[in-house]
């Protein structure tokens, strides 16, 4: 492994990137996406890597050859430095490493410090400090994401929940009292409220497993042009005209293999958003298109557009992010984001755009895919 890399010529002790090998495993620690910082055994850094000068904003230039303390001034959340607390070659002999902990650079940047010391024999005197930074931003990026989720679903399910408790606890308190149409009212409000806490917890359970990459798929044949055509019918059967909506089906369309389930899901929220939020006639066009995948030549396109206003173009690159709403308000803003989620998942790619008529379009493509008994 070169350890020299971005060293400056000529530096006192420190080991071009051409002399100073180790074991032949030929890494260049510049390829590495941690920080990377190496000390000799007399504490002298001889390995600055670019990730190293990316964290701590030094140049590898001044670092090389310096004592580590000084290139790398660290100190503990309490303000205490932390090579004097740790004391790397002159403290306990069977100490090889220190395990990951929050420490502060100079300016109160935070990063991720672990460190190993390396040792020729067991209780003999430390030949390499190897030290791991990693910046904190992504992973508090994360943190504050996952406090996100758990905040907004809370809030979405509080109000149902507060429904369905002020409801039953009034029907078992004074159920003589109402007549059998309030009571039936109140019952299906009850049954409507559920399903929301059913659907927000299905939400959260979908957004883990795609996070996760746990997402699981059970291929089987579908029929994209009849699954549309059962949605448009549930909505029209729920009260929407049937001139609301135009399907048009391409044939013949190749074989689709897929979580028949999850594209009901796909369908549903694209579906929903484009009578919600659209006007106008809703257009589906289903057709055969270019697989996705490489390895296959044809694949599924299904195209939802509307004649509403459509979406902002300075909103078009955040709509599959999380809590991302349109204009009008109301949900959680999780359906783009698990739409997109299982679209990735099935091998495929989702994109928005402006439709012909001025509202919002999207259009998603599946490969043909595989049979789960054959994968």
């Amino acid at each position: 492994m070169t350890v020299g890399t971005s060293s400056a010529p000529g530096a006192r002790g420190v080991p071009r990137p051409s002399e100073a090998r180790h074991d032949g495993l030929g890494i260049d620690p510049d390829e590495l996406a941690d920080g990377l910082v190496i000390a000799d055994e007399h504490g002298h850094v001889v390995c600055f890597n670019a990730a190293a000068e990316r964290i701590t904003s030094v140049a590898a230039s001044d670092a090389l050859g310096q004592r580590l303390e000084k290139a790398l001034p660290l100190e503990d959340l309490e303000g205490r430095r932390w090579w004097q607390l740790t004391d790397p070659y002159g403290g306990l002999a069977i100490r090889v490493r220190q395990p990951e902990r929050n420490l502060l650079l100079p300016g109160g940047h935070e990063v991720l410090v672990t460190a190993r010391y390396v040792r020729a024999e067991p209780l003999g005197p430390v030949r390499r400090v190897v030290v791991s930074l990693r910046d904190t931003e992504a992973r508090r990026r994360t943190e504050r994401s996952h406090a996100e989720l758990i905040a907004t679903v809370a809030h979405e399910l509080r109000s149902p929940l507060t429904s369905v408790k002020g409801f039953t606890a009034t029907l078992l308190a004074k159920w003589e009292r109402f007549t059998d149409d309030q009571k039936r009212l109140m019952l299906e409000t009850v049954d409507a409220d559920a399903n929301r806490v059913t659907r927000l917890i299905a939400e959260l359970l979908d957004i883990s497993r795609i996070d996760s990459g746990r997402l699981e798929l059970r291929r089987q044949p579908v029929d994209m042009g009849a699954a549309v055509g059962r949605h448009i019918q549930a909505y029209v059967a729920a009260g929407q005209t049937a001139d609301r909506f135009l399907l048009r089906v391409e044939q013949p369309l190749p074989d689709l293999w897929a979580d028949p389930d999850k594209v009901d899901q796909v369908l549903s929220n694209l579906l929903e958003n484009a009578v919600r939020h659209g006007e106008g006639t809703v257009t589906i066009d289903v057709t055969a298109s270019a697989s996705p995948r490489e390895g296959e030549e044809t694949g599924t396109s299904v195209t939802v557009s509307d004649e509403g206003p459509g979406i902002p173009e300075e909103s078009m690159n955040r709509v599959f992010t999380r809590f991302w709403r349109g204009s009008k308000r109301g949900g959680t803003g999780l359906g783009l984001y698990i739409v997109k989620g299982i679209v990735e998942a099935h091998g495929g790619t989702i994109t928005v755009g402006r439709a012909p008529g001025g509202g919002a379009e999207f259009r998603f493509m599946l490969p043909v895919g595989t049979p789960a008994y054959l994968q």
